[in-house]
Formats: structure tokens, sequence, C-alpha cells
């Protein structure tokens, strides 16, 4: 029945958004992703300029994905045995969807990159000039390490024993930071030392084996190098 007035037409229009809403788990997705970029831009200082295009790219996905669910309905309306005619149509109207959906990805983007991976990138810069605070935070997750692997493998005891060593993890973790931070070579001499005494300690009391001495301070290595290269 065709809408009588201004009012009517509003109301018909709702129940067409309320059945793609129901009917179309993209469309879902699409308010929910709406409203969680709507809500973080609140909590940033976007120009007027940039929420309208933000707001108009939100606006082309939602209504790329109504006309897309329009067409998928006329044409199981038309048949529903395969047609490849009916399915290049479902094909142009999902590809529609795809183009609206990667330039409205592009335009929020360029628009929230700057606002949110700014103080990101700040907060890195700032981790950066702590190298103390990097070592320590390094040391604690090597031992997290350790403890997950035992844990894994079902031998010994967080630093006793079992795969892999946490003795060699942690006293290799401390050698590959002092180095890092220090390029000092006769501390890095000693300090490696250091570390070799103490894993060698772990096979001299038959604690650990030699596989998972060597196992624990390559872990402590590459951990400490990852995190520093990344961080530090």
């Amino acid at each position: 029945m065709k809408p009588k007035n201004w009012f009517e037409s509003l109301n018909c229009a709702i129940e067409g958004i309320l059945y793609v809403v129901k009917n179309e788990t993209h469309m879902k997705y699409h308010f929910a992703i709406a409203g969680i970029v709507l809500i973080i831009s609140l909590f940033l200082n976007l120009s007027t300029f940039e929420f309208v295009l933000l707001a108009v790219s939100i606006t082309f996905v939602l209504f790329a994905e109504v006309i897309n669910t329009a067409f998928e309905v006329i044409t199981d309306m038309i048949t529903r045995e395969y047609n490849p005619t009916i399915k290049a149509v479902k094909d142009m109207a999902a590809g529609g969807v795809l183009i609206a959906s990667i330039g409205a990805a592009v335009m929020g983007y360029w628009i929230l990159s700057r606002h949110i991976f700014q103080p990101i990138k700040f907060s890195f810069v700032m981790v950066k000039r702590s190298s103390e605070l990097v070592a320590i935070i390094t040391l604690i997750i090597v031992i997290i390490l350790v403890v997950i692997l035992k844990s894994k493998f079902g031998k010994g005891k967080p630093l006793h024993g079992g795969f892999p060593s946490g003795h060699a993890a942690i006293s290799f973790s401390i050698w590959t930071a002092v180095s890092l931070i220090t390029l000092d070579p006769l501390v890095t001499i000693l300090t490696f030392i250091t570390a070799v005494m103490v894993s060698h300690s772990r096979l001299l009391l038959e604690i650990h084996t030699i596989k998972e001495v060597i196992a624990g301070a390559m872990l402590g290595i590459l951990t400490t190098v990852v995190i520093f290269k990344t961080f530090g």
C-alpha cells in the first residue's frame, strides 16, 4: 500500500532499515563498527570537517548495504534456483558494499590515525628513553614465558628444574640487557661470564640438562633482543 503522507513514508523507511538489520548479519557488524567509531570520535578533538567526512563515509556504507539487501530480496523473489545473471547482479551489489567499505576504512584511517597513533607513538618514545624500565619489563616477561613453558611441558617449578632453565633464561636476559644498555666490552664480558657460571651451576647440581639450559639461554637472549629492538 502506498504511503498516504510523509509520516507513513518515514515509517516505511525505518521498517526497511529494521528489516535489513534483522536479516543481514553484515548490517549488524556495520552498525556496531559505526557506533564504536562514533564513540571513539567523541573522545578525540575532531574538526567539524573531519567529523562530516567520517559521518558521510559511515552513511555511505550503510546505504550500500541496504541497497545490496534490496537487490538480494528482489532476485530471490524472481527465482531461488541458480542463475548466472542473478548471481552477477548479487555480486555487483556486494561489490558496491565492498567499495564503500574500503573507502570508509581509508577515510577513517586518515582521520583517526592522526588523533590516535600520535599519542601512541609519543608513549613509545617515552618508553625508549628509559632503558632501565625496558630491562625490568623484559625480565618480568622472560619469567612469565618460563612459567608458561614449564606449565606446558609439565615439569619442574618456575625456577627449579624443568624445561627451560629459568636461571639460564634470567641470567642471559640480564647479560643481553646490560650489553645493549652499556655497550661496554668489559662489562659485557663480565656479565656473560656470570651468566655462564649461573647456567653451568644448574648442570653441576643436576637440576637441568644441557638442552634445558641452552633453551633457557636462547629464550632470555631472543626475548630481550626483540623487546629492546622494539622499545629500547
